[in-house]
């Protein structure tokens, strides 16, 4: 289909010769698709029960000049095929010779290095007739190439460098004459030079993109370690944070452990405090003297009056310190000393104006310190549990 159809014209071919040399190559070019079409031509020509014979392209090539005669090739291959089931190209060719043999020509000179040797074998793996053997029955058309005639009766111009026969001196390379031989040897040298500049230039090359590609890497690494690093920073900063955080927490159980131990000290100061004060210092006598000169105190002013009359519903000992600051206001007022010593008697501190005037305002912060006590222990409580979850 490619050479009929000329596909090979779309790929740019000018005929299916050229198009098989240069994508075929490896496998033969030219010369081996030849082979296949010529053993298809064989394999059309014989009948339906005959073409199964034939299972090789090298089986075909004694049979290739009976083409023209159908009759004589089927004959052919009918005396091949009653001496064995599956004939080989040897079997073929015998066949040919017994029902159209061909002659020999003669040649007039013959050559004296082929006389030496003129069996030889096709050694080159990727010559088409590679491990055929065959004749050298003419001279060689030049030094390195010989015509071989194999048994099939094909001639084929070999190269020396294909053909095994190391008993026959055949030369390897092509002889040139001797004037030629200085220019051959100029373009050799020329050829070396450009060779090496072209290496050079490439060595050259790759060092460079070598040395890029290198650079290239380490700019990449150096990019991630600092991404890296600034990573890290950033975790040591929240690490740092949640250190803080920590620190901060235990100072304030620290702090709440020791607000606990004094609010229980302050209840219970203020619990037991006016008892011991009252219990320790006070008789019967003292009490109805302190009562008469209350009582007279209060006759004198109108603020403990009222006092007296409606005393503050909600903290008896916020009723106490109103008491003793209206005495201690009296007493400086009046400069009563009477009045001193029942302040001080129920502030319970000493008779004197100034550790009077420190015990009063004690008395006063005491219920908000401990409300802000109270509250930061909600707080600390609220941070636990939020802690917790």
């Amino acid at each position: 289909m490619m050479r009929n159809n000329g596909y090979y014209s779309d790929a740019g071919y000018a005929s299916f010769e050229d198009y098989c040399e240069k994508e075929l190559t490896k496998h033969g070019g030219y010369r081996r698709v030849r082979d296949l079409l010529s053993a298809k031509k064989v394999v059309d020509t014989l009948p339906e029960e005959l073409r199964e014979k034939i299972t090789k392209p090298s089986q075909t090539r004694p049979l290739l000049r009976l083409v023209k005669t159908p009759d004589k090739l089927q004959e052919v291959v009918a005396i091949a095929a009653k001496e064995k089931p599956f004939p080989t190209a040897a079997d073929f060719a015998k066949a040919v010779q017994l029902v159209a043999p061909t002659t020999k020509r003669s040649t007039k000179s013959e050559n004296p290095k082929t006389q030496l040797c003129n069996s030889v074998t096709v050694s080159q793996e990727s010559h088409p007739r590679y491990g055929d053997s065959g004749v050298i029955e003419a001279d060689a058309p030049n030094h390195w190439q010989q015509i071989v005639t194999f048994p099939d009766g094909e001639r084929l111009l070999v190269n020396n460098a294909d053909l095994d026969a190391p008993s026959v001196p055949f030369p390897r390379e092509r002889n040139y004459p001797p004037e030629y031989t200085e220019a051959i040897m100029a373009l050799k040298e020329q050829h070396q030079q450009e060779l090496e500049r072209l290496q050079q230039e490439l060595r050259i090359g790759l060092q460079s993109e070598a040395t890029a590609r290198a650079e290239e890497q380490v700019s990449e690494q150096i990019q991630s370690l600092q991404q890296l690093f600034k990573q890290q920073k950033e975790e040591n900063i929240q690490l740092q944070q949640r250190l803080d955080e920590m620190e901060g927490l235990r100072k304030l159980e620290i702090e709440n452990q020791q607000l606990q131990q004094r609010i229980q000290e302050l209840e219970r100061a203020v619990e037991q405090r006016p008892l011991q004060q009252w219990g320790n210092t006070m008789t019967q006598q003292a009490t109805k003297v302190l009562n008469k000169q209350v009582k007279q105190a209060l006759e004198k002013t109108i603020d403990l009056r009222s006092l007296a009359q409606e005393p503050p519903k909600e903290n008896a000992q916020e009723c106490l310190r109103l008491m003793g600051m209206a005495l201690k206001n009296l007493a400086s007022a009046m400069n009563n000393t009477q009045a001193l010593e029942a302040a001080a008697i129920i502030l319970g501190s000493e008779p004197t104006p100034s550790v009077i005037a420190y015990r009063a305002e004690q008395l006063e912060i005491l219920p908000q310190a401990v409300s802000d006590i109270r509250r930061v222990l909600q707080l600390w409580r609220s941070l636990i549990k939020l802690r917790g979850k």
